[in-house]
């Protein structure tokens, strides 16, 4: 009698490798991929990483600039120069920490909202969605609130932060902080 043996269970993050030769090869589909392919496992949400063939440095994030790269040349920016400049600025900062976290905490309450008016917009005919994106409708007037809030209040805590770093700084070198 012939025993069948069990699948591996399937990793939990989808590894992609990156070849010298510049190409990504999906050891899931175990097929060569492009960065287009790349960039829907991130629309459809799908954990993956991306490790160097002979390495296996971590290549993700460097993979996911190269596509936002490509997407801010393709057409429809989402950046302005000033934006990015604005940007680079904080590279070396002190803030530079907190910036990252604030970025992301406001990118995931916008996200959050979007997917809000997603939800509520399935039963909405064209005019009554003209209505419902109209700043004076209650309801939106009530979600962009509650992101501004909560933007405001992420960054007076990014301050707040930032305050006690540089009393902790100057109490290391023995200088009393100066009061207004």
């Amino acid at each position: 009698m012939q025993t069948k043996k069990a699948k591996p269970a399937k990793p939990s993050q989808r590894v992609i490798k990156k070849y010298p030769n510049r190409r990504l090869y999906d050891t899931d589909t175990s097929a060569y991929i492009t960065l287009t392919e790349v960039k829907q496992l991130v629309m459809e949400h799908e954990p993956f990483v991306v490790r160097d063939a002979k390495t296996n440095e971590d290549l993700t994030r460097s993979i996911l600039l190269q596509i936002i790269l490509e997407e801010e040349a393709g057409g429809a920016p989402m950046f302005s120069e000033a934006a990015l400049a604005n940007l680079i600025r904080f590279y070396g900062h002190a803030a530079q920490g907190f910036m990252g976290t604030y970025l992301e905490k406001n990118v995931q309450a916008f996200t959050d909202i979007q997917a809000k008016l997603a939800e509520q917009s399935k039963t909405l005919t064209p005019e009554m969605w003209a209505q419902f994106m109209s700043l004076q409708n209650p309801l939106m007037q009530g979600m962009m609130g509650s992101y501004v809030e909560q933007s405001k209040n992420m960054f007076e805590k990014m301050q707040e932060q930032m305050a006690k770093q540089t009393e902790q700084m100057f109490g290391a070198f023995g200088i009393a902080p100066t009061k207004r």
